[in-house]
């Protein structure tokens, strides 16, 4: 049994002069005071990739940078699922014996750590080298091309995209760390500046800096007991150039593997953090999942479903689009919104007294998917 005994998050935005090190051992330490446990407890270090910071062993950097000495370290790239897919690894190290405590770390000086153009080049990259990457096809240009098919085939509108944009900056407003709290309008959303149509300015989540950190124990440490229940992943394509069937992009498999391993089913979720780099990627991932029906997660949004008091409580941090986009870490703060909704801490956003939450990591051009299942025992 793998619990997620502490978790930390520093405030997102810009942090000139921040470091991917000094933003992870930020995160760290915020997440082990969190746990109640100090550096000579933690004898596993799993961290994510940084675009700012690409080096080949970055989990050993890290380590050596904040005073550990793990018998069991490297890092992960699973694009955007990579801070899930953390947690799920950190998971089955405790849970087979190999590792106690787990430090999962997911940092990055995104936004002033490189130019704007140097990050639209590296992040496209994630394209396919021969038929995409040279046709000059940016990651919004991948996303805009995606929610064209899809709106095309499944009835969803600029309305519907517009409505989950609005959603995830008001619940943004009420953290503290949240990159964007800014409310904007149904109406703002509708007439944003063209990025890649059809999705505008805020379909789009912003680049941040920012640090994620957790740690996974064996035992609980403390009066949280959030445990992981299930976990599951399904990975259909790379490149989107190569994705076979739009209404089957792995999301719902990768959900029906934690599933069954949780031995749960949909309606036993009461809280939801699903991965948005985009409007069209939460749209997309809310309506295979199963949570709402195709081409219905603009209107769940408007009815208020996915609010505080919603039967569908989602992403109360402000997600991506709004609480922001730090890389790896970005995906990673789902997991932490929801471990704090399930153990009573979530201040403000706290949405009553949830028992079970569900998890989604999308990397690449919702490439890889990871899910994972929480409850509190």
């Amino acid at each position: 049994m793998a619990y997620i005994a502490g978790v930390g998050t520093t405030r997102f935005g810009q942090h000139p002069g921040s470091t991917t090190p000094g933003l992870m051992a930020d995160a760290a330490r915020l997440a082990m005071d969190d746990a109640g446990i100090e550096r000579r407890d933690i004898d596993g270090v799993l961290c994510g990739y940084a675009t700012t910071m690409p080096h080949i062993m970055l989990a050993t950097v890290f380590a050596e940078h904040f005073g550990l000495r793990p018998a069991y370290a490297h890092a992960m790239q699973a694009g955007g699922a990579t801070g899930v897919a953390m947690a799920m690894l950190a998971s089955i190290l405790v849970d087979s014996g190999r590792c106690k405590a787990v430090l999962i770390v997911g940092a990055e000086n995104r936004a002033t750590g490189q130019t704007r153009d140097q990050s639209i080049q590296t992040l496209a990259q994630a394209g396919h080298p021969d038929y995409e990457v040279p046709y000059g096809a940016t990651i919004p240009a991948y996303y805009g091309l995606l929610a064209a098919r899809y709106m095309h085939q499944f009835g969803l509108t600029q309305a519907d995209l517009a409505s989950l944009a609005v959603v995830m900056r008001r619940h943004a407003a009420r953290h503290p760390q949240a990159h964007l709290r800014e409310p904007f309008t149904f109406e703002q959303a509708m007439t944003s500046k063209p990025i890649a149509l059809p999705l505008r300015l805020l379909d789009c989540c912003p680049i941040s800096d920012g640090g994620v950190a957790m740690v996974i124990t064996r035992d609980p440490t403390n009066a949280a007991r959030v445990r992981v229940r299930g976990a599951g992943q399904a990975h259909l394509h790379q490149h989107i150039s190569m994705a076979r069937d739009w209404a089957d992009m792995g999301a719902k498999r990768a959900a029906d593997a934690a599933f069954a391993e949780a031995h749960m089913r949909l309606k036993d979720i009461q809280h939801l953090a699903v991965y948005d780099s985009f409007t069209i990627t939460l749209a997309m991932l809310l309506e295979e999942i199963g949570l709402v029906g195709r081409g219905q997660s603009g209107e769940a949004a408007r009815a208020g479903r996915f609010e505080i008091g919603g039967d569908l409580p989602l992403n109360l941090h402000g997600g991506l689009l709004s609480f922001g986009h730090c890389g790896v870490g970005g995906g990673m703060a789902h997991l932490v919104e929801a471990q704090r909704q399930l153990s009573g801490r979530a201040g403000d956003r706290q949405a009553g007294s949830p028992s079970t939450a569900y998890v989604h990591g999308d990397g690449g051009v919702m490439s890889s998917h990871v899910a994972m299942i929480l409850e509190r025992v």
